[in-house]
């Protein structure tokens, strides 16, 4: 701890004690671990909290009454359900450029290579002081664009009473060219423990103090800011005939006489040298005869030192996110001999995806793995399309039949950060239950399939949850997850919120915090759970989340390369009834003999088929059923089969797949009630 940190905040929190405040000292561990201080390692961070607590009780803090020493981490996991929606809706509310201007905070610029952990470390901060209760923020000067940030907030949200910005001073680094202390640069500061010498040595020999020039002088700076507030004086002793001893009162008349030349720059860090050593001698004291203090500085050294030869962040996860990381997986699969039950069960899934990463992996999973957990989400977010609807319950039905567990996450806290239904949670609980009825009321196998609301889970196991969310943020730096914005319908020029950084880096922890060995989402999602890999490459975990991505359908219309909830003529919906599938697929685009592209066969081939294993077709009056796309396709190319055919013979299947659905959203109050407000709710996206 340097001087302003301890020095400054003693004599700042007793000045708000006598003035009748009450000081919370927030001491920031988890936010240590965000910018990477100690190598991210929490454990060592803790030491080094406990130690500059060590030093504010030497000096009598701890007997204030109105003082109160609070971990981050403890209180935030403590109170999560109240912080973590605070913090959401902070960066939801702001751009990645105005949350970038606050990089100063931890010492960075707009302009460095910054992590996602940098970005939500601006978001935390902003939280602090209204999670705290906070009347005033008593932080320095380089602190104050986060605290105006809260205030902005406050303004957006309609809080009524803003936090007081209290900003101190920011003493100088010593040496000439330092605009701040830096504690890895030993020469540029006098710390707590430093001993008699050294203090000496720094402020005589090494601190910039040109004669007669009082601006930008470290050491009148330590004079002004550091012993006058704490003895009401300096005191400059000298020989007589260079002027006597004499003492001050106010910082004018030092001032003065350094420029004037009546007080020497040797005099002046003399005298300096002696005032600090009477001040610090007591903590040394302390250090030296308190068993509990020598142990912690023991620590401390040990610490730094091992600090000094890495900067490289630890490859292995911390205590906390061990369990949230452990899943059991199965060994290698080298040599691997499959059986016929497995064969089977690898047939099943595989054809699920457009793409598996890695195949090898997930035959050895199917055969070591009864009961394989399978990960499936989805933001709630208006009417469900049939892609949604029909293609999710065919692959849902798969998984089960093959022996998996589903967890389907209802991403609800994501459909938030992406501002769906204007972030409002309410409305995007309404659309989660309404998904859950046409699922249930579409075939849905309820065995082996549990339904997972995201705030429910991450509020009940948040000591897991943000851990490793924001280790996974520390780890990947903003270009990285801004090619993740497809993940929510969104491209890396797109003017960004902090919530779409936060957004992946929270989805990747997903995969770990739900214990998937199979991640099943659409391909629009591969890199999110690329992420994930690489993740495991980085903290050397062997068992990898295998990625089954499955087709992505694209629009009805031509040129649509994907559904739009916002363009109703874009998609067939599950409630739609007959007259509105038959004209949607009437005007589908649909090319004469051509294939590649071709909205209504991808809906045969991705829809019709999985379903019903077939596709009927009246030709001239007669029936033809094909049993495999390969089939179709060659007919539709060769006109063998028509458009009109075709698209006849799709409404027919379309229709019978969704009627179950319709009759249960008649029939079914609760299912009525929630299409109605469904209905109701615009959509943007």
């Amino acid at each position: 701890m340097h001087i302003a940190q301890g020095l400054m905040k003693i004599m700042s929190v007793k000045k708000l004690t006598s003035a009748g405040c009450r000081v919370k000292i927030w001491i920031a561990d988890w936010f240590a671990v965000m910018n990477n201080k100690l190598g991210g390692d929490l454990k060592k961070i803790r030491i080094i909290g406990e130690y500059h607590k060590e030093i504010f009780q030497a000096a009598g803090m701890n007997s204030e009454k109105n003082v109160e020493f609070l971990w981050s981490s403890d209180e935030i996991n403590a109170r999560g359900d109240e912080y973590w929606p605070l913090v959401m809706d902070i960066a939801c509310r702001n751009s990645l450029a105005k949350i970038k201007r606050c990089m100063p905070i931890m010492g960075h610029s707009e302009t460095d290579e910054l992590s996602a952990a940098h970005i939500l470390y601006v978001c935390m901060q902003c939280a602090d002081p209204l999670f705290l209760q906070a009347d005033i923020c008593q932080l320095g000067m380089d602190q104050q664009t986060v605290n105006l940030l809260a205030r902005e907030y406050c303004d957006e949200t309609k809080r009524g009473n803003k936090p007081v910005i209290l900003s101190h001073h920011m003493l100088p680094g010593l040496l000439q060219g330092q605009t701040k202390m830096c504690t890895s640069d030993p020469s540029s500061a006098i710390f707590m423990d430093d001993d008699e010498a050294e203090v000496n040595r720094k402020i005589r020999k090494k601190a910039f103090c040109l004669p007669k020039i009082v601006e930008g002088n470290k050491c009148l700076e330590y004079v002004k800011y550091i012993i006058l507030p704490w003895f009401s004086e300096f005191t400059v002793e000298r020989d007589e005939k260079f002027g006597g001893n004499k003492t001050f009162n106010n910082f004018e008349d030092i001032a003065a006489d350094y420029e004037s030349g009546r007080l020497h720059a040797k005099d002046l860090k003399d005298a300096l040298s002696k005032a600090l050593n009477k001040i610090l001698q007591p903590f040394r004291d302390h250090f030296k005869t308190n068993n509990r203090a020598k142990n912690l500085l023991k620590q401390v050294e040990t610490v730094l030192k091992q600090d000094q030869k890495t900067t490289v962040i630890p490859t292995a996860p911390s205590k906390e996110m061990e369990e949230a990381l452990s899943v059991n997986a199965p060994s290698s699969s080298a040599g691997l001999q499959m059986s016929e039950e497995a064969e089977r069960k690898y047939n099943i899934v595989r054809s699920i995806g457009e793409e598996c990463i890695q195949e090898d992996e997930l035959k050895n999973l199917l055969s070591k793995k009864p009961t394989p957990i399978c990960y499936d989400g989805f933001e709630p977010s208006g009417r469900m399309h049939i892609a949604q609807g029909v293609m999710k319950v065919t692959n849902v039905n798969k998984l089960t039949s093959a022996g998996c567990q589903v967890k389907i996450w209802i991403a609800d806290w994501f459909a938030q950060l992406n501002n769906k239904l204007g972030g409002d949670l309410e409305k995007i609980k309404v659309v989660g239950e309404y998904f859950k009825e046409i699922w249930q009321a579409g075939g849905m196998n309820p065995e082996k399939v549990s339904f997972l609301w995201a705030s429910e889970e991450i509020s009940s196991k948040g000591d897991k949850y943000w851990p490793l969310v924001m280790d996974i943020a520390r780890r990947n730096n903003l270009r990285r997850i801004l090619r993740c914005g497809q993940i929510m319908g969104r491209s890396e020029t797109e003017v960004l919120s902090a919530a779409q950084i936060l957004y992946p880096c929270m989805q990747c922890a997903d995969i770990f915090f739900l214990e998937a060995d199979i991640c099943q989402l659409g391909m629009d999602q591969r890199k999110v759970n690329m992420l994930a890999r690489e993740y495991c490459d980085d903290i050397t975990r062997k068992n990898k989340p295998i990625i089954l991505s499955h087709h992505m359908l694209p629009g009805l219309l031509e040129g649509q390369e994907k559904m739009s909830k916002s363009n109703p003529s874009s998609a067939i919906f599950m409630e739609d009834d007959e007259d509105a599938v038959s004209e949607k697929i009437s005007e589908a685009h649909c090319p004469e003999r051509t294939v590649a592209g071709n909205p209504c066969l991808e809906y045969v081939k991705f829809l019709v088929l999985p379903r019903f294993n077939e596709f009927v077709v009246e030709i001239d009056g007669g029936i033809k059923t094909f049993t495999s796309f390969e089939d179709i396709a060659a007919d539709y190319e060769s006109g063998a089969l028509s458009n009109e055919d075709l698209k006849k013979a799709l409404i027919k299947a379309l229709n019978i797949m969704l009627q179950p659905v319709r009759d249960h959203f008649k029939t079914n109050e609760r299912a009525k009630n929630l299409l109605e407000q469904v209905k109701l709710f615009r959509v943007t996206r």
